[in-house]
């Protein structure tokens, strides 16, 4: 699947992204407090939560990490954010990468 593809997909399937309202009690939407254009991942054994730019997800690494989500969880996640296959101290050193 194409990059773009693929994002545009993550991206419907969590249509809130970004977005400063709660909405739908079967939880697809994310907390009020994410600024827009941001999204919230779970990483780690632990699942500790991570708010990051939307950006981020057109990087390489992160479409890697995207495809082995799909893979592993698919797209139907019981929290409000994407679940990412990845360990704590890894994703920190990729976002840190990222920032600079």
């Amino acid at each position: 699947m194409a990059p773009t593809t693929f994002i545009k997909k993550i991206l419907k399937r969590f249509s809130c992204l970004g977005k400063k309202t709660q909405v739908n009690n079967d939880h697809q939407c994310l907390d009020s407090d994410i600024p827009q254009g941001y999204c919230a991942v779970y990483v780690g054994e632990n699942r500790i939560r991570y708010v990051i730019p939307i950006s981020f997800l057109h990087q390489p690494v992160f479409q890697n990490l995207l495809r082995q989500a799909e893979e592993e969880f698919g797209f139907d996640h019981d929290r409000k954010g994407l679940t990412l296959p990845c360990r704590q101290d890894v994703f920190e050193s990729i976002v840190s990468s990222l920032n600079r």
